[in-house]
């Protein structure tokens, strides 16, 4: 925030008799500003307990200075507290955003949180090329065209831009193949597409049906199909059967789109519906979007909250870090009402630099929206609720079929890509009571030069020395930092699944062992005869190959892990093979940047020919100065006489 002013106060500058929390924070609000802001609680390893906001700091902090009427968590949170931030804002609205942009950017241990890791889909009508494009994409909207969103999946966008195409006939190929055509593609074939790149529509026409697009887009769906009903009509009474049947087959895209979209409100252009349900501890949040009349997908999300937040006060925390990085409608709906409710509305209006409504409806079809959302978030908590037991039954059964102490809440899964020795990648994925963490993924792109092509047990030696090296560094540096505190949270694996046999469960043991880490459960698992699913043989040292019943939970859920362990290796592997393809020599040349480049192969047409050319051929391309010319024939010809 522009107006916001930074206030630090440290331990080290108190008293030294001040040591216990609520006296500090009790030092702390004396000196604190009677203004909106934001305050950030901290413990002795500089971790963020808290983050908080308020119309007055000063009355804030010192509510927190009394003896009593705390909840344990709130107790446990000032007894903690070694020091605070403090940062001053123009307004109460604007402290609001900025304790939300905190709490998603540093996760305090006491705050409500919920884990936003997959952005969400829009659909694009790009205008970086003088014929629009529709496209489906995610990330920062820095791209010149029209945005359309947020889609709660990516399923979602593609129905809805297959409907686009079948309806408006609209280009979707990248520019540079657009530029390549030669003959209408397949799209234009199938009646996907109107095939501007060849001239089978002009530049103006193809305008007009990206007009009528966005018009759908928009929420102006009748519109559109009130006009393309006309020219119907036009085209049959003028006996151009031809060019009716086409305008036929676009209502009907455009009536099968809204069609497969569920509930389509009628007196709701924009909103998102939100409707929070709450037991045994857990609480989701389910959200519907709204746009152009249209239901664009909804999404299920388990905000991490204590057990003592009631459902409206998670709803509330919940919204404010929901829209920090996301567009927000003209109407906001809710099925509890929160107290920050009308201070919401206003910061969200600042966000959006329009007026935002934020509403618990009473009656008529909003409460029917908000009670169908309602109905969608307990049935997904029930699910939520019934896979967390049967994952919790299910990891004691891995427990005790590899014979460890407790069930895993940590499981790192290993395997190797490569083909025939060539861009070789190890994989790591993570999975734990929640299922896969993927944002703890780890690629391995192997180093040594001196491994053999396809020598597995190299690989797998140097994919674990680099691990846990690492993991041990880490665990040094939180020790450290703690002072014999509590220590951040262990990323040391409970079970170790690596995907091979004795070899390379020898390869490991030998690894783990030189680093003192001797202790970790490792299982090799080695594929059955002629590689079929359900014969795998598992190893465990000092113990002998088992196999287990085709039946077993247990074997299906190894067996998924690894697949998983499988598909990200795969896929990072084709990463790095596809860089490789794209690489070129003249890419290692000083000087040679993209536009050089490409002049040498349109002139030469190939790197090959550009290291058999002369210095005089070189310096006759275009940007291509004599020193330069020079530079690149020496670069090829190097140790020759």
């Amino acid at each position: 925030m522009s107006d916001a002013n930074l206030h630090t106060v440290d331990e080290e500058a108190l008293e030294p008799a001040i040591t216990a929390g609520p006296e500090i924070i009790r030092s702390v609000a004396r000196t604190a500003p009677n203004k909106p802001g934001v305050y950030r609680m901290l413990g002795a390893d500089g971790e963020v307990l808290y983050v908080g906001k308020a119309k007055s700091v000063k009355k804030r902090i010192q509510s927190y200075t009394r003896l009593g009427g705390h909840t344990n968590r709130i107790a446990r949170m000032i007894a903690s507290t070694v020091s605070m931030e403090i940062v001053t804002t123009a307004s109460e609205a604007e402290a609001l955003l900025l304790e939300a942009n905190l709490i998603k950017k540093l996760a305090p241990r006491y705050n409500i949180n919920f884990r936003d890791d997959k952005s969400f889909p829009y659909i694009l009508i790009s205008r970086e090329h003088a014929v629009s494009r529709v496209v489906k994409h995610r990330g920062a909207r820095n791209r010149d065209g029209e945005y359309f969103g947020p889609f709660a999946s990516a399923g979602a966008v593609n129905r809805t831009i297959n409907a686009l195409q079948r309806a408006f006939l609209l280009r979707s190929c990248t520019d540079s193949v657009y530029e390549s055509r030669t003959r209408p593609c397949l799209l234009y074939q199938i009646k996907r597409c109107s095939g501007p790149c060849t001239g089978e529509i002009s530049e103006p026409d193809h305008a007009q049906l990206v007009s009528e697009a966005l018009d759908f887009l928009s929420g102006k769906s009748d519109k559109v199909k009130d006009h393309l009903a006309i020219l119907m009509e036009h085209a049959s009474s003028a006996l151009d059967f031809e060019q009716a049947a086409i305008y036929r087959d676009r209502i009907s895209a455009l009536s099968h789109v809204q069609g497969h979209q569920g509930i389509n409100p009628h007196t709701i252009t924009e909103a998102d519906v939100f409707a929070i349900a709450h037991e045994g501890g857990q609480f989701c949040v389910q959200v519907f979007f709204f746009r152009a009349g249209q239901n664009w997908g909804n999404r299920a999300f388990f905000p991490r909250a204590d057990k003592s937040h009631t459902e409206a006060e998670v709803l509330e925390a919940f919204l404010a870090q929901f829209y920090d990085d996301k567009p927000c409608p003209k109407k906001v709906l809710l099925s509890h009402d929160v107290t920050g409710r009308l201070l919401l509305a206003d910061a969200l209006t600042i966000k959006s630099s329009r007026k935002v409504t934020v509403n618990v409806p009473k009656r008529g079809e909003k409460l029917e929206l908000v009670a169908h959302a309602l109905s969608n978030a307990r049935e997904a908590l029930g699910r939520r609720m019934a896979e967390s037991a049967s994952q919790r039954k299910l990891l004691h059964a891995v427990a005790d079929t590899f014979g460890l102490d407790q069930p895993p809440e940590r499981i790192e899964v290993y395997d190797n890509s490569h083909i025939q020795g060539a861009h070789p990648v190890g994989g790591m994925i993570v999975a734990g009571p929640e299922g896969f963490i993927k944002n703890q993924y780890r690629k391995f792109n192997i180093k040594d030069e001196t491994i053999v092509a396809g020598d597995d047990y190299a690989m797998m030696r140097e994919v674990m020395t680099r691990r846990f090296s690492r993991l041990l560094k880490e665990e040094t540096a939180n020790e450290q930092s703690a002072e014999g505190g509590a220590s951040g949270a262990s990323l040391r694996p409970d079970l170790v699944l690596i995907d091979g046999g004795p070899g390379q469960l020898s390869a490991v043991l030998g690894v783990l062992n030189d680093l003192g880490l001797d202790d970790l459960n490792v299982v090799g698992i080695a594929k059955g005869p002629d590689r079929n699913a359900g014969r795998e043989h598992f190893y465990v040292h000092d113990k002998s190959p088992f196999m287990l019943e085709r039946r077993d939970p247990v074997l299906y859920y190894v067996q998924r892990l690894r697949d998983e362990a499988h598909r990200f290796a795969i896929g990072s592997h084709r990463v790095r093979r596809k860089k490789a393809i794209g690489a070129s020599p003249l890419d290692e040349i000083g000087g040679i940047g993209a536009r050089r480049k490409r002049a040498l192969l349109h002139h030469f047409g190939s790197a090959k020919a550009v290291a058999r050319g002369s210095v005089q051929d070189l310096a006759a391309v275009d940007g291509i100065s004599s020193t330069l010319a020079q530079t690149i024939y020496e670069h090829f010809h190097e140790g020759q006489g």
